[in-house]
């Protein structure tokens, strides 16, 4: 990429998009083209048709998308199923047509079969079925990569496919009804603070390990990989460690300085036993990330009481 080149972020105000536009900002890149869910739906393809014709962005971060915890994926199926399959069509077909030079998808480690071996590899998709609570979710992402995949077959269209593990960071999502595990625990968590709850009731058992990526290494990543990258594989981007729920939970706890006890409800789903990505090719192609688990929670913590308690 050229400081100069036009670059498309689709989905700018989300927590991956917006930490993708600091970075590149950073990074000297002015000529970021960016539009809101009210001034472009991408569900809508003769609008992203237009956009694109009219705009003829060089490069793409397609980073928008709906998302949700379990809960919400499992509520809102039909929805995460057709918004996301519509939104990855459009702007993969739109960037095709008008000659976009490299797209950068984003995917979810949830891509992968839920009783897949542990690490990750990118080779085990379509391997095994899949967790049955994000399975629309899943569904979708699995065929923005096999779009990004066609489109270079037939084409020879230079789009690349990336899976994030499970994300946090500034401008998360703090909806008890709809977040990511890590979110709502901070937010409980801070509640339970603020109100002297004796304790705090987290969903599962606390067994199942997850691993977390703080969004601004994320964003790093994809950045490194668009100028780095142009394979036909998708790439998983992580730590490469991961914790329990219960070891996540007593971690924000003790952030948080939160006094209380924790109570698991063993009634609410635990989801995959396991998640933790292979991240062996990231590292192989130059690229670790740099922000503990720790460090990141603090700097969530943080951007949660600026942006959502002082709201």
């Amino acid at each position: 990429m050229e400081k100069s080149s036009k670059i498309y972020i689709a989905g700018h105000r989300g927590m991956v998009g917006s930490a993708i536009y600091r970075k590149l900002k950073a990074d000297g890149f002015e000529n970021i083209i960016t539009r809101t869910s009210s001034e472009l739906d991408l569900r809508n393809q003769q609008a992203v048709l237009d956009f694109f014709a009219e705009e003829l962005p060089d490069y793409v971060y397609l980073a928008a998308a709906k998302v949700g915890g379990i809960q919400a994926n499992n509520t809102y199926r039909a929805e995460f199923l057709f918004d996301n399959l519509m939104i990855e069509a459009n702007i993969i077909h739109a960037a095709h047509l008008n000659n976009v030079k490299k797209l950068l998808f984003l995917g979810s480690s949830c891509i992968y079969p839920k009783m897949a071996p542990q690490p990750l590899k990118e080779e085990y998709l379509l391997t095994g079925e899949l967790e049955p609570t994000n399975e629309p979710y899943a569904i979708a992402k699995i065929t923005g990569i096999k779009l990004c995949e066609s489109y270079r077959d037939q084409y020879g269209s230079n789009f690349i496919s990336v899976m994030p593990t499970n994300l946090y960071g500034y401008n998360d999502n703090y909806d008890l009804n709809n977040s990511h595990v890590l979110p709502a625990l901070i937010r409980k968590i801070h509640e339970a603070k603020d109100n002297n709850a004796a304790t705090v009731t987290v969903w599962g058992t606390g067994n199942p390990k997850r691993e977390f990526l703080f969004a601004d290494d994320l964003a790093a990543a994809c950045v490194y990989l668009m100028e780095q990258y142009d394979g036909r594989e998708l790439v998983n981007i992580g730590t490469g460690e991961d914790i329990s729920i219960k070891e996540l939970a007593l971690l924000i706890k003790d952030v948080i300085g939160f006094e209380g006890e924790l109570e698991f409800d063993t009634s609410k789903p635990d989801g995959t036993p396991r998640k933790l990505m292979d991240v062996s090719k990231l590292h192989s192609l130059g690229f670790r990330h740099k922000i503990e688990l720790r460090e990141g929670i603090a700097l969530a913590y943080a951007d949660f009481k600026e942006k959502y308690v002082t709201a």
